[in-house]
């Protein structure tokens, strides 16, 4: 999900997984979110927005963004918050 080489894979990826909707779904977003460098992230929050654009999507996001703050791995406490903060700029 991370791709290096190209940034469209990322944000392309977000953009699918945040429209699946599921917690799995935005729980690989949380992971990546840990994980990702400045540029990562950027494509990662840009497909995050494309998909909550004009959809009643941040609301759920923001339920499976809070379910994951209480994971049991760091990692995906740390991501969901910083996607809850994504989704929160989004609903602005």
């Amino acid at each position: 999900m991370l791709d290096v080489g190209d940034t469209a894979v990322i944000r392309q990826t977000a953009e699918a997984l945040v429209r699946v909707g599921t917690v799995a779904a935005v729980r690989l977003i949380a992971l990546a979110a840990a994980e990702a460098d400045d540029s990562q992230a950027d494509w990662l929050q840009t497909g995050v927005h494309d998909a909550l654009v004009g959809s009643d999507g941040v609301l759920d996001m923001a339920a499976l963004c809070g379910q994951l703050a209480r994971d049991p791995v760091e990692a995906v406490r740390r991501g969901a918050v910083e996607v809850s903060g994504w989704v929160d700029g989004a609903s602005s």
